[in-house]
């Protein structure tokens, strides 16, 4: 550079060595996808996009375009990859067994032995395999911020899904198989399946076929009685089916999303059954399908109307002075939250042992839901729900649904609209499809106090002017998670035994989220059961090493824990009383929308 020597030189040669820089500095990198959102109005925004879907997609497309360094070696990678499965394609055609270059997981949509046996099938897995693994690369490449990043990976997996060549017939030897067999008759049904399906259940295959999956019927089968409603509950007390029971009766708090016959299957199936079926007086909550009326529902009612309430006409039915509480998900969170508000009015004594099913009272590590769930998609979410009152029934589903998009939709895309199948007749499934909304106050406190918030973990929860505090839970609990649980990770339901102040069993039963508690004896059940001290560090892989691992499902260890925590034997109590007649036979009104 060179410097002027004039009255303004110092001031001149500043200029020139301030553009000098700019010109070498890299250009700002404007944020297309908050640009964009920009022109669009709030409302409009919570209506068309409450999960952030399209601004993922936006900031992959402009992470990609500002990383093409990045994106050229995944494309390099992804073409040597293609090359090597070519070639041991083309030696397994001479008679080789060797592997692929790419893991084979076990996977339903390619269970059929073409796909092993087959070297041209064999190839096609193989390359659906890697593409699938250069769209997470690609995420990768893309450069996002950690919330991005998840809603981005999930985006990659549901497009992977779509990708599936399992999703056309051509690529699915199975539908081809049975094209031939019926001469062709299982396309034109597997077609017009896909038609209705697009009519009339928002384009995704039918999961299962409810024709006899009736509840009240096939579902929510144990006989009882409803003794109990108001506004928000019907609490139903089943018949016994014991000459005696225990004197201390379970109170069950189900989770108010979805209805609480998970609990309560077909028989043979129904935890609750196996309850009553082993000298158990048994109430359930069925909570009410909400709709706009119920818009400032909020979780104060829950709880005030719901376990608290449940809690008070048990205990005058049967006269007990207190009852084992019993709660899957939110359910046990409720239960929870119960039992702390009983401890803080100093009616502790009220409750007598816990139950907690893959349920978070710690929400530090909720899993894959947390893509879901930041600030911005709260108050999307909060926009959106104050237009109706509540949450549709769908939402919610749909969201669960795309965490595990293979298992949940395209798992159903060949047997459906390719082989021309019928849905299966699955009890789970069934209840799976029978959604429930949810009330604006209630979801948008939930969301925002334990998801963003954790109040509950962190002590500084408070309800009904009481301040809640889990280490004032003295009682014995028993907490039973799901190793493959994806909406209730196992590791984090295992700090809860580092909250209560207790003593803890804990049990890790095999399984999802539904069917690690759906979980009758059989040749398949497993868990690992072993004790955690209420003050214990919450370390849940060494509990794990230390487990015992038993060949049974865990309701067995569970009846026998609740067995010493019933109390003695008595003669079962009346099915309602003279202040809780009986208000209809069980499941009730509230669990068919009738009421």
């Amino acid at each position: 550079m060179t410097v002027e020597h004039s009255g303004d030189g110092a001031q001149r040669s500043s200029t020139r060595e301030v553009s000098s820089t700019a010109l070498f500095q890299p250009p700002k990198v404007i944020d297309v996808a908050t640009t964009l959102e920009s022109v669009v109005p709030a409302d409009v925004l919570a209506e068309v996009d409450p999960a952030l879907w399209g601004r993922t997609v936006v900031q992959v497309a402009q992470g990609l375009a500002t990383h093409p360094a990045d994106v050229g070696r995944v494309v390099a990678g992804h073409a040597a990859l293609a090359a090597r499965i070519g070639t041991a394609a083309v030696a397994r055609a001479f008679g080789s067994t060797a592997d692929g270059p790419v893991p084979v997981e076990k996977d339903g949509r390619f269970r059929d032995t073409t796909w092993e046996e087959n070297p041209v099938y064999w190839g096609l897995r193989q390359q659906y395999l890697a593409l699938v693994a250069t769209l997470h690369d690609l995420v990768d490449a893309a450069g996002l911020d950690e919330s991005s990043r998840e809603r981005a990976e999930m985006l990659a997996d549901v497009l992977g899904s779509v990708l599936s060549p399992t999703n056309l017939l051509p690529g699915n030897p199975a539908a081809l198989k049975r094209a031939f067999e019926t001469g062709g008759s299982s396309v034109v049904a597997g077609f017009r399946q896909m038609l209705d399906d697009l009519a009339t259940n928002e384009g995704r295959p039918q999961q299962v076929d409810r024709t006899n999956l009736r509840v009240g019927q096939e579902l929510a089968a144990t006989p009882g009685k409803v003794v109990y409603r108001n506004r928000l509950m019907e609490l139903i007390q089943f018949e016994a089916q014991t000459d005696e029971v225990h004197e201390i009766p379970i109170v069950v708090s189900p989770p108010w999303i979805n209805k609480y016959y998970v609990m309560d299957l077909a028989p043979g199936r129904s935890f609750l059954e196996w309850a009553v079926q082993h000298g158990h007086t048994v109430f359930v909550i069925s909570y009410r399908d909400p709709d706009e009326s119920m818009a400032d529902t909020g979780l104060d009612d829950y709880l005030e109307l719901g376990p608290l309430a449940a809690i008070d006409v048990a205990q005058e039915i049967t006269g007990a002075d207190k009852v084992n509480l019993v709660g899957l998900c939110l359910g046990g969170l409720m239960a929870t939250i119960a039992t702390a508000m009983l401890n803080a009015r100093g009616q502790g004594e009220r409750v007598n042992s816990l139950t907690l099913q893959n349920t978070l009272l710690d929400y530090s590590d909720p899993g894959p839901v947390a893509s879901f769930v930041d600030p911005e998609i709260v108050e999307r979410l909060e926009r959106k729900m104050a237009k109706t009152g509540y949450l549709p029934a769908d939402s919610m589903a749909s969201t669960f649904d795309l965490l595990r998009a293979n298992d949940l939709i395209f798992n159903y895309v060949g047997p459906n609209w390719l082989e021309g199948k019928a849905p299966p007749a699955f009890d789970i499934l069934a209840w799976n499809s029978d959604s429930t909304r949810m009330p604006a106050k209630m979801h948008a406190f939930y969301l925002r106090h334990f998801y963003l918030e954790n109040e509950l973990a962190r002590g500084e929860l408070e309800l009904l002017g009481e301040h809640l505090s889990l280490k004032s839970i003295a009682n014995d609990t028993f907490i039973v998670a799901a190793v493959n649980d994806h909406i209730a990770p196992w590791r984090t339901s295992f700090t809860s035994t580092g909250l209560l102040g207790g003593d803890v069993t804990f049990t890790l039963s095999n399984g999802g989220h539904i069917a690690g508690v759906v979980n009758p004896p059989g040749k398949k059940a497993k868990h690992w059961i072993g004790t955690v001290g209420g003050s214990a560090e919450p370390d849940p892989d060494s509990w794990l090493a230390r487990a015992s691992e038993v060949a049974a499902s865990w309701w067995e260890p569970w009846r026998d824990w609740i067995d010493e925590r019933g109390g003695g034997m008595r003669t079962p109590p009346p099915v309602g009383s003279a202040e809780y007649p009986p208000l209809g036979d069980a499941p009730g009104s509230y669990v068919l929308g009738t009421g």
